[in-house]
């Protein structure tokens, strides 16, 4: 996903946590805000110390990013949203990884309704 996706001010971030719209499961937090000010949906990953090293954190963070690009994200709606990933991720497989993630995302309505 490009870059101008990604939520990358601390202030921003502290914004969506503040807006205080989240679901959340065993695995994941998923903290949704509206913002008016951009053109497309942007986020953000935190992946904290207690999931594992450098190697296993950033294998978390490439799978959640695989993920989003996979999912049919509503990229036109103005939505901010960050999304924390909890020490119980590692037992999922990536199938119940992205599974998990859009159960929560759809959720906070952030992906499209699929046409049947």
């Amino acid at each position: 996903m490009n870059k101008t996706y990604h939520v990358k001010k601390n202030t921003e971030i502290e914004a969506i946590l503040k807006n205080k719209c989240f679901k959340n499961n065993k695995y994941f937090s998923v903290y949704k805000k509206e913002n008016s000010e951009t053109i497309h949906f942007r986020y953000a990953l935190s992946v904290g110390k207690k999931i594992g090293n450098a190697v296993t954190r950033n294998s978390v963070k490439r799978r959640i990013r695989a993920i989003l690009e996979e999912l049919p994200i509503a990229r036109e709606k103005n939505n901010d949203i960050f999304i924390i990933a909890k020490k119980s991720i590692l037992d999922l497989s990536y199938q119940q990884t992205k599974e998990q993630l859009e159960f929560l995302l759809n959720k906070l309505k952030i992906t499209k309704e699929k046409n049947n």
